[in-house]
Formats: C-alpha cells, sequence, structure tokens
C-alpha cells in the first residue's frame, strides 16, 4: 500500500484529504503539495532501509516515499526508470579546480532525459485509479517520457507539442506509438489545449507544474543524490546542486525529495539549491532577481528548447525551493550553453541544451568566485545531446572534407603546425 498523504496549495496553505486526484487548488490555482504522513514512515523505517543498488536500480527502490502502489511492469522499461550515474570528470575537477565537483547524468534513461521520472510515477498513479488515456503538453522530454511509459505498460497516450519541438523528438514520441498532434503555437498554447482536452474528454493530464505526482517523481533524483552523496556526509550544507529550469518543476521536485528527507529527519540540513535559466527564458530569474514572487511572462527564445517556457507553470514552487535553500538563480546565454555542450563532451559526456544549461550556471558561479575550492557541487545533467543534434552541431566546427585516397591531405590536415595545437 502507498503511503498515506495529503495535498497542501504551495501558495494558501490550505490542505485537502489525498483520497481522489487534485490538479491545483480550487482557491487561487496554486500548485499542490503531496504532505506524506511522516510520523507514519518514521515509525516503520530507517535511512539505510531502501534495497541494495543491484536488487533495484531504479527510482521504484523508494516505494515506501511514493504516493502510489507498485505499478509492477518487471521487465519493461518503466522499472529502469531512475538511480543514474553521478561521475567525477576528473579533467573538469582539474581545469576548474573544483575537486569535490560531481555530475549526475540523467541520459541513462529508458527515453533519455530526467523526465522518465515524472512520467513513470503519473503512470504508475493512472493505471491505479484506471485511466485509460493520459495527456500532456511537451516540447519533446516530457512527452517521450509519457509515451515511452505508457507504450512500456500497454497505455494510451497523446501528446501536444509545439510545431517548432525537435524533429527528433516529434519522432521519438511517434515511434512509442503516442497519438501526438503538433500545435502551431508556442509550448504556453499546447499546455493550456492540453487541459482544456482533459476536462472535456475525462483524460488523466500529465502536464508539469499542473499535475502534483509529477513533481513526487522528480523528487526521487533528490533522494538519489541524498544516498549517493549527501547520506553520509557530516554537513550537507556546504554542498550546491545546480538545475536547470524552465517551468520549474524538475527543481520544485528536487527540492520537494530533500525536504521529504528532512521531514523523515534523515538529512539535518539542506543542500543550496541553485536554478539556471537561459537568457531567453529567465521569467523566474527576474523574479528572484527582484525580490518578489510575481513572475511575469516572458516571450521565450533560447536554443534550450526544453526550458523555453513563456508562463512558469511551477515558477511559485521554483522560487521556494532556491529561497529555502539559500541558493540562487544564474542566468546563461545561449552561446555559453554551446560552449558548455563542447565542453563536457570533451569530457566524455554529450547532453543536450538545457542539461548543459546546469553547467554554463556552474561555470558562471566559478567565475564570479562563488564557489571557493573546498566547496561540494553536483551538476544535474537532464537529457542527452542526442535529443537535439542540430543544436549540438552548433557547438564544434564542422569536420573538413578530402579526397578519398587522399594522404597527404589528411596528414596536412592532423600534423600539428608551429603556433597551432
Amino acid at each position: 500500500m502507498p503511503p498515506a498523504f495529503h495535498y497542501r496549495c504551495a501558495r494558501c496553505g490550505r490542505t485537502y484529504p489525498g483520497d481522489g486526484l487534485r490538479y491545483t487548488c480550487p482557491h487561487d490555482q496554486g500548485n499542490l503539495d503531496i504532505v506524506l504522513d511522516f510520523a507514519a514512515l518514521q515509525a516503520r523505517l530507517e535511512p539505510r532501509a531502501f534495497p541494495a543498488a543491484g536488487a533495484e536500480p531504479s527510482q521504484w527502490r523508494y516505494l515506501p516515499l511514493l504516493p502510489v502502489a507498485d505499478p509492477g511492469g518487471h521487465g519493461t522499461p518503466l522499472r529502469r526508470v531512475g538511480w543514474t550515474p553521478i561521475y567525477t570528470l576528473p579533467r573538469i575537477r582539474a581545469e576548474l579546480g573544483l575537486p569535490h565537483l560531481f555530475f549526475k547524468d540523467e541520459s541513462p534513461n529508458p527515453t533519455a532525459s530526467f523526465k522518465d521520472r515524472a512520467s513513470a510515477l503519473v503512470i504508475a498513479h493512472a493505471r491505479q485509479i484506471r485511466a485509460e488515456v493520459v495527456i500532456t503538453a511537451s516540447t519533446g522530454n516530457a512527452g517521450a517520457a509519457l509515451a515511452g511509459m505508457a507504450a512500456a505498460m500497454g497505455m494510451r497516450a497523446v501528446i501536444l507539442a509545439p510545431r517548432r519541438a525537435p524533429e527528433a523528438k516529434i519522432a521519438q514520441l511517434l515511434i512509442y506509438g503516442a497519438r501526438v498532434v503538433l500545435v502551431d503555437g508556442t509550448y504556453d498554447d499546447a499546455f493550456d489545449l492540453s487541459i482544456q482536452a482533459a476536462q472535456e474528454f475525462g483524460w488523466y493530464c500529465r502536464n508539469t507544474g499542473y499535475n502534483p505526482f509529477t513533481a513526487e517523481g522528480k523528487k526521487t533524483a533528490g533522494l538519489e543524490i541524498w544516498e549517493q552523496l549527501l547520506r553520509d556526509d557530516p554537513d550537507p550544507a556546504r554542498w550546491h546542486i545546480f538545475v536547470p529550469v524552465g517551468d520549474g518543476n524538475i527543481i520544485s521536485g528536487v527540492y520537494k525529495g530533500l525536504w521529504d528527507l528532512h521531514q523523515m529527519g534523515w538529512l539535518p540540513a539542506l543542500p543550496h539549491l541553485h536554478g539556471v535559466q537561459a537568457e531567453g527564458s529567465a521569467a523566474i530569474a527576474r523574479a528572484w532577481a527582484a525580490g518578489h514572487d510575481h513572475i511575469q511572462p516572458v516571450q521565450a527564445h533560447t536554443i534550450a528548447d526544453s526550458i523555453a517556457v513563456d508562463l512558469p507553470r511551477d515558477g511559485y514552487r521554483a522560487l521556494r525551493a532556491v529561497r529555502a535553500t539559500r541558493g540562487r538563480y544564474w542566468v546563461v546565454s545561449d552561446q555559453a550553453i554551446l560552449e558548455a555542450i563542447a565542453r563536457l563532451g570533451r569530457a566524455g559526456l554529450f547532453v543536450e541544451p538545457a542539461a548543459a544549461a546546469a553547467f554554463a550556471g556552474l561555470l558562471a558561479a566559478r567565475e564570479a568566485g562563488y564557489l571557493t575550492p573546498d566547496a561540494r557541487a553536483l551538476v544535474l545533467l537532464t537529457g542527452s545531446g542526442l535529443k537535439d543534434v542540430a543544436a549540438a552541431r552548433q557547438a564544434v566546427t564542422a569536420a573538413p572534407v578530402i579526397a578519398a585516397g587522399d594522404l597527404e591531405g589528411l596528414r596536412a590536415l592532423l600534423t600539428p603546425r608551429r603556433g597551432r595545437p
């Protein structure tokens, strides 16, 4: 049985019973937090209660802390979501003078992005309440995750994506067998239409920053970071975690996982959460810099399509996550994102622009002197570079072409010249 919980509005604090699916607060339409019965959990769990990684190398190792029943799915991609690796990347550590720098790579997830965490949990909940169709709006990754997880469990998925979404991501949606409709407008247009469709047709809506179960899936990254790095650290407050931010739901979810652990008494202090936004889509960062909660919509334009959002749907909680952990927001240019893609590639990791934005944020923090050499830092890399090859090509110089059999031409290209590496 899943743990008992209730809903609480992140804005007004009103609470609602957890006996059914609720999307937003009926009083002020604020995002709802799912609050577990921590007293009951503390009575039967202890910090090392989870299976050995080899026994359950996925986010489902945390079922006692998740508000869904065991979805089954053994032997399917649904069961492989989560428990992603953490890398040290020694070359980058040495270049930056940060010997305690880590990278958590989400690309090994079944559909190659962080969004599998939310979609797997949403599918588990939709199946639990016997929903037949699940709909979402997506620029690609959330939709691909929903399509893949739905296919794994034999459920129907409908995806509304903006027409400008990368072709590789749209192809992935179609391959998984989802019903895909391209909206000639923005992500926000697709978002609004998907909610209307869910209400009209009685479908289950997965939308990020709308369905409270999405943050519960994403919180598993926070649980993993604790188990992989923080659990045995006597001072977790010295850690800095850099997260790419679009609509705000990823950083809200990571914070929720850490907050749950704090409520359980298993994490004595919270690490600093840092949100990173692209210059062309920085509505939340602007509100943070201005010191208020009013998030003014922008006309988003950035190479990092996964974090390109006009009106962040989980902005309030994204601000809360950073303020409550004494972190900050960083704004990075598209050029900085492209440079971060190339730099990570030279260290052995191929990531999409949104993931690289988090690393660009860390680079900005290091350049500003915010991170000292003894700082503990983690960068959350949220998706594979194969998601957006067109963007990756902008991060590097095109390969030269020579004639077949031209050994001398090859020698000229590959032999170092004086003054040239």
